[in-house]
């Protein structure tokens, strides 16, 4: 079931310059944060993108996006 009151056409709610992502985009994490609740779990962003601390989405229109964070034993390669 889709949320109330939020549309996912870039721009359309948007008035940050440059405009924030929208919800269908693959950068949709870099939207803004229009509400923030640490002590929840959750972040709501200005594309109407629900962010969950273990990095799972809730888009507007109801799909789910599974976590994606990296395994907890991969490591990152350090130039030297």
């Amino acid at each position: 079931m889709p949320l109330p009151n939020v549309t996912t056409s870039p721009g359309s709610r948007c008035g940050h310059q440059p405009p924030c992502p929208s919800a269908d985009a693959s950068d949709r994490d870099a939207a803004r944060l229009t509400s923030h609740h640490p002590e929840q779990g959750w972040s709501l962003l200005c594309n109407g993108v629900l962010l969950f601390e273990d990095t799972g989405e809730l888009l507007p229109d109801g799909q789910i996006v599974a976590p994606h964070r990296s395994p907890a034993g991969a490591r990152t390669a350090v130039a030297r």
